[in-house]
């Protein structure tokens, strides 16, 4: 089944009603099952506002850190993943020898992906999805900031360098 976008309704004690039929009509079939799901909506000016912002940040980033980040999506990712938010799988490759050639294909499979050897473990990291879906209006709003914190210490590092 497909998915589609999230369909705004009026419960009016008995039954759900979209607000916009002929769009639910769209995406939905009669006599058809449908599971809903609450999520918190978060305002449009602070998701937009996240996405101006680092842009803005990649466009600035000193020339000698700037190709670590080739899009505003890898510095994003790599901020996400810098400041804690992000989901982990840890591989046992058996030697260190072979962490390293395992680490060496992740890396290729997943640009976005922190990969790193620790002995004979492979560690990836990537960053948690900030969809409306994945995450509640309060842990983007944290996500948002510490991004924001991460990326400014960076440039700021860098400067003083």
């Amino acid at each position: 089944m497909d998915t589609f976008p999230p369909l705004t309704c009026d419960w009016d004690g008995e039954v759900f009603r979209p607000i916009h039929p002929r769009r639910a009509d769209n995406y939905l079939t009669v006599g058809e099952r449908y599971s809903i799901v609450q999520y918190e909506d978060r305002s449009a000016a602070t998701h937009n506002h996240q996405f101006a912002w680092l842009y803005d940040a990649w466009m600035n980033l000193p020339e000698d850190i700037a190709d670590q980040y080739p899009t505003p999506e890898h510095l994003r990712k790599r901020a996400l993943i810098d400041a804690g938010f992000y989901d982990e799988t840890i591989i046992d490759a058996g030697t260190n020898a072979a962490a390293i050639r395992v680490a060496a294909a992740v890396r290729a499979i997943d640009t976005f992906a922190l990969v790193f050897v620790r002995k004979c473990f492979v560690i990836r990291r990537t960053a948690k999805s900030q969809s409306r879906r994945a995450m509640k209006k309060e842990e983007f709003q944290a996500s948002k900031t510490a991004i924001m914190e991460v990326i400014d210490e960076l440039v700021q590092r860098r400067e003083a360098a």
